[in-house]
């Protein structure tokens, strides 16, 4: 296992000492749309970030008897993060409810009076000004317990959202987002999106944009990340979706004039969303005002003996619930791939 730098290749690390972890869990009703994700149950979709939230805390699940997994049976990301805090335990682990259709039960939730958002296919139906405020309150009064903050999300068909958002900014990047599929549905996702930025025009702010076509964490966590940044060190931990919060938190610095303190910000994802040839995590961070600290983390279920978690190395799943950063905070505090898969597979073996 090892964490290298995404734009150089070379050997990197996330800071020392311990780390928060903040699960920012949302639901846009684009994931609704047959077809469009497989992150999570089929028909159950919108519970997916409620169990992710339950179990990377718990875990167990309560809002439902079983964990969630794609249709062919690979499991949530989540099991990856809540392995390394078994393994290397996080400073805390908390959740952020930023539009969830059922609160995550026994864990520590931070409620912030937002609903899930509308599919951007109809209009998301956003308040983005508003919920980015509540973002930068957010994040100016965040305590921090450790050494710096892990930010994570769940929001099912949030490459999709994600993708909405950069494209109605402004940015050039039409086929660098990835997918929870292995093969991305091209046809569903590119009518979505059509439909989607067919409710916007040039006479439009990035607000108005923002509150037709994105969702409820990219928005918010564009917001923490501007003010939580100029205080401690923030690891965002995700893939192309994470770096759509930096796409979103670069821009609306012209609307707000105020800019994230830049060196205060990695971004952490999984070696499988660094090495997809569906998408180019490195071209749309390129597109920044500045370069950002950006690192991967190589894991392998090679030899797992749990067949459907090769599935992952595959190309299924790839990331989601913090797993990048995860995987960059077990290698960072010397956690082998060995003693990681040894952890996951005896979580899933005692479910």
């Amino acid at each position: 296992m090892k964490t290298l730098n995404i734009f150089t290749n070379k050997k990197d690390s996330l800071p020392q000492g311990k780390a928060d972890f903040l699960l920012a869990a949302c639901v846009t009703k684009t994931c609704e749309i047959e077809g469009i994700t497989q992150a999570g149950i089929p028909g159950m979709i919108p519970l997916t970030p409620t169990l992710d939230a339950e179990f990377i805390v718990n875990e167990k699940v309560f809002s439902l008897e079983e964990l969630a997994e794609t249709p062919k049976g690979v499991p949530t990301p989540a099991i990856i993060t809540r392995a390394v805090h078994n393994l290397i335990p996080f400073s805390s682990v908390e959740i952020l409810n930023l539009g969830l259709v059922s609160v995550p039960k026994n864990t520590i939730t931070h409620n912030f009076d937002i609903s899930p958002s509308s599919s951007i296919a109809e209009g998301a139906n956003i308040d983005a000004k508003a919920i980015f405020k509540k973002g930068m309150d957010a994040g100016g009064s965040y305590e921090l317990k450790g050494n710096y903050l892990i930010l994570g999300e769940s929001t099912p068909s949030g490459t999709t959202t994600a993708l909405a958002t950069a494209l109605a900014l402004g940015y050039k990047c039409e086929n660098d987002f990835s997918s929870s599929f292995k093969n991305v549905p091209e046809n569903i996702k590119n009518k979505t999106l059509k439909e989607a930025l067919s409710l916007i025009n040039d006479e439009m702010d990035n607000f108005e944009k923002l509150s037709l076509v994105s969702d409820n964490m990219l928005i918010f966590c564009a917001g923490f990340l501007v003010e939580a940044s100029r205080r401690f060190h923030v690891v965002l931990a995700g893939g192309t979706q994470m770096a759509a919060c930096l796409l979103v938190a670069d821009i609306l610095r012209e609307d707000i004039l105020i800019r994230a303190k830049s060196d205060n910000i990695t971004l952490a994802t999984t070696g499988w969303v660094a090495n997809d040839e569906h998408s180019d995590i490195t071209h749309i961070l390129s597109l920044l005002s500045y370069t950002p600290h950006a690192v991967y983390t190589s894991f392998s279920f090679q030899n797992a003996s749990i067949p459907v978690l090769h599935k992952y190395d595959e190309g299924e799943a790839k990331e989601g619930v913090g797993a990048g950063a995860a995987l960059a905070y077990a290698n960072t505090n010397q956690i082998n791939n060995e003693q990681l898969l040894e952890q996951i597979e005896y979580i899933l073996y005692m479910m």
